[in-house]
């Protein structure tokens, strides 16, 4: 393997683990929202498109 071809090759795959690592970041984080956002809505606390509706 060429030096051109391990330097691709090192790009593409330090890429792919950034970008995991994002993805997982992401759903680590959407996971704790939606645990957050059910805790206020347990709590009484209404959303604020939710005017319209009656408790």
């Amino acid at each position: 393997m060429s030096a051109h071809a391990l330097y691709v090759a090192a790009a593409y795959g330090i890429t792919a683990v950034v970008l995991a690592g994002l993805v997982g970041w992401i759903l680590l984080d959407q996971r704790a929202r939606k645990r957050e956002l059910a805790e206020l809505e347990a709590a009484g606390v209404r959303r604020r498109s939710d005017k319209g509706a009656k408790p």
